[in-house]
């Protein structure tokens, strides 16, 4: 099943245009700062002052530019096609029949999610340090107002923000997934994990709703880049046990649904 749900999403055309404008961008970004290479980018701070001093600077911006927004709306896609093709296109029922059973669809398909939304945000990182390379060379890690980190420092902070991304990630895959289940039709369940992305950023954005936010996983996204500030000081406990809370809640919801609800409903 996974094989098959892989094959059948990750080989669409779709989904193709969709990888490769996620590696664009950062391509396009770094196009447009060519300029300013070896230098600090303009008056900016953080990740964007630095992104044109070397391959690694600019993977981390173009991570902090694209993962609030536009990474979590294509895994959202990704995820409610997977969890809702076969019931749009009619097939659920005949899964049943080969015979299919619930346990292992449900088991390919949260594969395949895992798996699409590595490569998505496998994409991202790719494009930003082929272009970084292509661009601003390989140089050590930049942070503004700091001394420059080592290669052993640099691996480490780099890999555990590229993780901590990823499991982000999964927290709207699951939700966007399950979401695909529940509604009946993959549309909708588009526009509803899109809808929540969106309002779950502007509420995060209000400092009046603060304690509103904290209950949302989209409010910890961002938490990785804070290793990359002068301090370094970062806290990703609180925002790993949201992301793995809210898979787990939605995996559960998930199991339920295909569990208990007719296959074609």
């Amino acid at each position: 099943m996974l094989r098959v749900e892989l094959t059948t999403q990750l080989l669409r055309l779709r989904t193709l245009i969709t990888f490769a404008c996620l590696a664009a961008v950062p391509a396009m970004a770094a196009l447009a700062t060519a300029s300013n290479a070896g230098h600090r980018n303009g008056d900016q701070g953080g990740l964007f002052g630095t992104s044109t001093c070397s391959a690694l600077n600019h993977t981390m911006a173009s991570l902090q530019f694209i993962a609030p927004l536009l990474l979590p709306l294509v895994v959202a896609m990704l995820a409610c096609a997977i969890a809702s093709a076969d019931r749009d296109w009619g097939t659920l029922r005949y899964l049943y029949v080969a015979p299919v059973t619930r346990s292992r669809l449900l088991a390919g398909k949260l594969g395949a999610v895992a798996i699409t939304s590595l490569t998505a945000t496998g994409c991202v990182l790719a494009g930003g340090l082929l272009s970084g390379l292509a661009w601003f060379g390989w140089h050590p890690f930049r942070i503004i107002d700091a001394p420059t980190l080592t290669s052993g420092e640099t691996a480490g902070r780099v890999l555990a923000a590229s993780g901590y991304t990823l499991l982000c990630m999964l927290s709207i895959a699951a939700i966007a997934f399950t979401l695909g289940l529940l509604l009946p039709r993959g549309a909708e369940a588009l526009g509803a994990a899109v809808a929540f992305v969106v309002l779950a950023s502007i509420l995060n954005g209000q400092s009046s709703l603060h304690t509103v936010a904290v209950l949302l996983p989209v409010h910890y996204w961002q938490n990785w880049t804070h290793l990359f500030t002068p301090t370094a000081t970062t806290h990703l406990g609180t925002g790993i046990l949201a992301q793995i809370a809210t898979i787990t809640l939605a995996t559960g919801i998930a199991v339920l649904v295909l569990k208990r609800r007719d296959p074609a409903a």
